[in-house]
């Protein structure tokens, strides 16, 4: 049985998810990534920066893309150990 989530088990989560994106007020891009699960779960994040004429949508697309990829660890360690039986 499994009993630990890897790297790679992200990427792969990452790679197949649907995404949709938009940029508010010149200065934030705002990142939907739909999962392709039976519900459709959707995780957002989002890139910003202070002053609009720094704006860089490549790094708030990379900036979005981290918070994501940081969720989804914490989501499938949850579903994973939900999984596994208790050993408390």
């Amino acid at each position: 049985m499994k009993n630990k989530i890897t790297p790679q088990d992200i990427k792969e989560l990452i790679d197949s998810a649907e995404t949709q994106e938009a940029v508010f007020w010149g200065k934030e891009v705002v990142v939907s990534y739909r999962f392709p699960t039976r519900n459709g779960f959707v995780v957002l994040g989002r890139g910003a920066c202070v002053d609009p004429a720094n704006f860089d949508i490549e790094i708030g697309r990379e900036v979005a893309k981290k918070q994501v990829t940081d969720k989804l660890w914490e989501l499938e360690g949850y579903l994973l150990q939900q999984s596994l039986p208790t050993t408390m």
